[in-house]
């Protein structure tokens, strides 16, 4: 169950006064409005307001947007109209419930031609006039995929169907990578169960696997990269995510010893110089493969759309210890999704990041057969 705590507890940047009132009165008024008010699984609808406000805050969104988020449902579910949004919240917040609205008529029905989806997802950017309404939709799209399995069998399938084809392309358009691929994995859950617990195994034990080389790795290059006055913002591992890995065991005849970027090690350093001289010193104690390095910095990847003027540059890297062989390095550009980025906020910006990705190999061979 979510309270109001975790809200104020998810942001990224410490909330100012006002911005936690701001937060504090929009739960308040969501909460009077939505009472007594059930959700299919028998939890108070005022949960899923509150989840979408969450997933808002951690992905970085400002105090207005997770206040906006809270507040999404209230009109088109309420009796409290739009008006009363805008002289409770102001316009700013009206508008975007109001944009939160208009895209939920938004449905795909049937058709799985790609010109059809990708007229749908265009249509969907267009009506989100104010950049935000599209991010708080992905929210509240993604609480309701991981709370699907209290719906019908029929519903099921074509809500995760609309996700994997509209909202999954939109997370990844808006370079909100963590969304994108969260929900990637529900869909593929309910539209492929069979594959998807299949890979859900294999990648849980081959992740425990790797899991004490990911460790080593994070503090040997902490460490290497502290000595050469490189300062981390952030290390942590990550495993590839689910339908991801499905797509590329595909192409490489479900032979998970060929996936060279299952489990990683990201590391976010502050600057653009600072990626290129941290590749070096990691080149000096892991060898690189010949024709698998990589620099989106100097040459973006052309399926990356800049959304926001805040990026962080990245490197990723594979394991080149003596345990196992070294498989690949690359340089990306990921997109930060800090809120003050966004939209019509002028606020203060925030300081871009690099990242290094430093996964390893799997010496081990599984195949399947494809379906």
């Amino acid at each position: 169950m979510y309270t109001l705590q975790d809200i104020l507890g998810s942001f990224k940047i410490p909330l100012d006064a006002d911005g936690r009132a701001l937060i504090i009165k929009a739960y308040e008024f969501s909460e009077r409005a939505h009472s007594g008010q059930k959700r299919v699984s028998g939890d108070a609808y005022i949960q899923h307001c509150l989840a979408t406000a969450k997933i808002l805050a951690e992905i970085g969104m400002d105090p207005r947007t997770v206040s906006a988020g809270i507040l999404h449902d209230v009109p088109e579910d309420t009796s409290v109209t739009l008006l009363t949004i805008k002289q409770e919240f102001g316009e700013d917040v009206a508008m975007i419930i109001d944009g939160i609205t208009k895209l939920g008529r938004i449905k795909l029905r049937g058709s799985k031609e790609e010109y059809f989806l990708e007229n749908l997802r265009r249509m969907f950017l267009a009506m989100a006039v104010d950049i935000r309404t599209a991010i708080i939709k992905l929210a509240d799209r993604l609480h309701n995929m991981r709370t699907l399995e209290h719906l019908p069998k029929e519903k099921q399938l074509r809500i995760a169907n609309e996700t994997m084809e509209v909202y999954a392309p939109i997370a990844n358009r808006l370079g909100i990578g963590e969304i994108r691929g969260e929900l990637e994995d529900l869909a593929f859950k309910y539209l492929d169960p069979e594959n998807y617990t299949f890979i859900k195994n294999l990648a849980h034990k081959r992740y425990k696997e790797t899991e004490q080389y990911v460790v080593r790795s994070i503090t040997d290059i902490k460490d290497d990269l502290k000595k050469a006055g490189i300062d981390v913002l952030d290390a942590h591992g990550r495993a590839k995510r689910l339908y991801s890995l499905f797509r590329k065991l595909k192409t490489h005849d479900m032979d998970i010893d060929n996936i060279y970027d299952f489990a990683a090690v990201r590391i976010t350093v502050p600057e653009i110089a600072d990626c290129y001289e941290a590749l070096g010193i990691i080149h000096k104690k892991y060898r690189p493969m010949v024709g698998r390095i990589k620099d989106y910095i100097s040459l973006p990847s052309p399926s990356r759309m800049a959304t926001n003027p805040s990026t962080r540059q990245s490197l990723d890297q594979r394991d080149a210890s003596s345990r196992f062989r070294f498989a690949h390095q690359r340089c990306t550009r990921k997109r930060s999704l800090e809120l003050l980025h966004i939209g019509s906020i002028p606020k203060k910006k925030s300081a871009d990041g690099g990242e290094i990705i430093f996964p390893r190999c799997n010496r081990k061979s599984q195949k399947r057969e494809k379906s």
